[in-house]
């Protein structure tokens, strides 16, 4: 299953949001926090129980020049891979987030919605850091 959230224009260059977004304790800014709990971090990566009870394990995996990558850890039901995107233009930096996730067609009818939300939600957030 993939799912790419909307894009979103930041009023900031793209090495401070990739500075922002490389430590694992600034997810937190980006979750809707009346849905999601138990948040830990380290310097590698970060978990939180969302609503219904399932765990989400993300682990850094790497950057490129217009990438962070990261991939599901220990405790996620099901592997994934989400990519952030930033492409800088003329100072500001257009962004999304790509999600890839090995689901069966069951579980994909179940979370296509919220995930494809959350993203979207995410995505708004980190829009809404850097130009508060």
């Amino acid at each position: 299953m993939e799912l790419i959230s909307n894009k979103v224009t930041i009023s900031t260059d793209k090495e401070t949001i990739k500075n922002f977004l490389i430590l694992p304790s600034n997810l937190w800014h980006l979750l809707p926090q009346d849905k999601v709990s138990e948040f830990k971090s380290d310097e590698s990566g970060c978990s939180f129980k969302v609503q219904g009870g399932i765990v989400i394990s993300l682990v850094n995996n790497g950057t490129t020049e217009n990438t962070l990558l990261l991939k599901s850890g220990e405790k996620t039901p099901f592997p994934f891979e989400l990519t952030i995107h930033l492409e800088e233009n003329s100072g500001s930096t257009e962004g999304y987030i790509a999600f890839k996730g090995e689901v069966n067609m069951f579980l994909k009818m179940m979370i296509e919605k919220p995930l494809s939300a959350l993203f979207n939600y995410m995505s708004e957030k980190l829009k809404d850091q850097f130009e508060k």
